[in-house]
């Protein structure tokens, strides 16, 4: 089976994160940083080229698919933030309606930037989202 493309990496955070090229993004991406590092209480690991995550965790498919991924993160591009692992939790459903501006995608909720969302909320959709992804999709 072939392995994930998207790995965890040496490379630093801070300087990634410095080198955004949109000011607010950057910005955005140093308090994500912070707020992240807080809730989950994990250092953040660059995976891939572009996804800055905290912790890990193992899933397996039913199709027989399995690997490794980051349990939250996030990514600055260049028109939103992309955020990894918030609306996994069933307590995401009861949170969305109160974080203000968003977009949801498959596994992606997306902001343009953090003053457009309600910055508790969004604390609590990591705190929940890592809570659910390492206590019940985690498979060890």
């Amino acid at each position: 089976m072939a392995e994930n493309k998207t790995q965890p990496t040496d490379v630093s955070v801070e300087e990634f994160l410095a080198a955004v090229e949109h000011p607010k993004r950057r910005e955005d991406g140093f308090e994500l940083l912070e707020m992240m590092r807080d809730i989950t209480g994990q250092e953040a690991v660059m995976w891939g080229p572009s996804i800055v995550g905290f912790g890990s965790y193992h899933y397996k498919y039913e199709s027989g698919r399995e690997g490794d991924s980051a349990a939250v993160g996030f990514s600055p591009r260049k028109t939103n933030l992309a955020l990894y692992g918030l609306t996994y939790s069933p307590d995401a459903d009861r949170l969305l309606p109160e974080l203000g501006k968003h977009k949801t995608g498959a596994a992606c909720l997306y902001v343009n930037k953090l003053d457009d969302v309600d910055r508790g909320v969004l604390a609590e959709m990591i705190r929940t989202g890592y809570k659910h992804v390492m206590e019940e999709i985690n498979t060890p």
